[in-house]
């Protein structure tokens, strides 16, 4: 082998697990098989509109600590068991962090929040973490960025998101037509819409694209292109804030023009809260608004939202403040449980 040309910038390599090995020693049991694949089909037909209720995904930023997410969602669940017939809850269990430049990319990469990157144990972390609220009964939101992770625990994922810096991606869209559950596109950075209706169109194909198999094989992968493909509108840096009624009329129709089932879905956080956890409720009470003045093409919204609002400085892990969030500020559970009822009864008014 000549020397100085292979890996001259890789510092150490190591084995990692293969999905099969993962899912071998943590099997999906048939009951949490068919809660996933319940929870699927009822996702798809409230964003496809055969179901009139709301969408409704909320949870952490990120997952740090799996016992806290557990007491979320079953604070989460409990709450919700009066709201089922007009509102579907899901919570968001999200694994990796997308960093503008540095910082804790998730669970996944780093669960000891040190920088040793024990990725093996993260992935088994996260997989156990996804049975535990399977177990619940309960349907979980996830975000992919890693092309290659999903395969460790796409069958306990029921809705599965397209980031904002990821939306522009070929190999995303690729591999959202290959997913087995409805994606949710977010608008770019900036705000644009339209880069988010291109990728919901593109993963609308079939597409030919390299990935690993299930036994951790190499291979090229055929899609058939997934029909179940939304629009995640977020705000942005140069739009602004655009859940308003005017922004999402805007993107139904332009999701129309482009021959898309007009379905959005709304983020209550990021560019649309302006990074301000307590204006999620601002946004929310919009969001009702809109939907009792008869606006369809509302099927969904996003609220970040812990046991403890706010967020904190990662720091010893045995030093942190149980609940709070270790990345972006969420709301806190006490203050989410009104909005959700809240839309609840926006649409139970409107729709049901």
């Amino acid at each position: 082998m000549a020397q100085g040309i292979y890996d001259t910038r890789i510092r150490q390599a190591q084995p990692l697990i293969t999905p099969w090995v993962l899912a071998d020693e943590q099997p999906l049991s048939e009951e949490q098989a068919t809660i996933v694949g319940k929870a699927r089909g009822q996702i798809e037909d409230v964003l496809s509109g055969k179901d009139p209720r709301l969408l409704v995904i909320v949870g952490p930023c990120s997952v740090h600590d799996p016992a806290a997410l557990l007491e979320f969602a079953e604070k989460l669940q409990s709450h919700c068991l009066d709201l089922n017939d007009a509102i579907l809850p899901v919570l968001r269990v999200y694994f990796e962090k997308p960093r503008t430049v540095v910082g804790w990319k998730g669970l996944i990469n780093d669960p000891d929040l040190d920088g040793s990157f024990h990725i093996n144990k993260g992935l088994r972390l996260a997989r156990k973490v996804l049975q535990d609220i399977a177990d619940l009964g309960l349907p979980a939101a996830s975000e992919f960025l890693d092309t290659t992770f999903g395969q460790y625990y796409a069958d306990y994922v029921s809705f599965a998101a397209i980031g904002a810096r990821t939306v522009e991606s070929q190999i995303h869209r690729e591999l959202a037509s290959g997913l087995s559950m409805p994606v949710g596109f977010k608008n770019a950075t900036n705000g644009d819409i339209g880069v988010a209706i291109d990728a919901i169109r593109s993963a609308n194909h079939s597409h030919w694209f390299p990935s690993l198999t299930r036994e951790g094989t190499p291979a090229i992968l055929q899609s058939t292109g997934n029909p179940h493909s939304y629009l995640i509108l977020r705000g942005g840096k140069s739009s602004g804030p655009n859940y308003a009624s005017a922004a999402v009329q805007e993107a139904a129709t332009a999701m129309a023009d482009a021959g898309l089932e007009p379905g959005v879905i709304v983020d209550c956080s990021h560019g649309n809260s302006e990074k301000d956890p307590q204006r999620q409720a601002i946004v929310a009470s919009d969001i009702c608004d809109q939907i009792e003045q008869g606006q369809n093409a509302l099927r969904g919204v996003m609220l970040e939202s812990h046991l403890i609002g706010g967020n904190q400085a990662i720091g010893d892990p045995k030093s942190l403040t149980y609940g709070q969030s270790i990345t972006d500020a969420c709301l806190s559970l006490e203050e989410t449980l009104p909005v959700l009822d809240n839309l609840a009864a926006a649409v139970s008014r409107a729709r049901l």
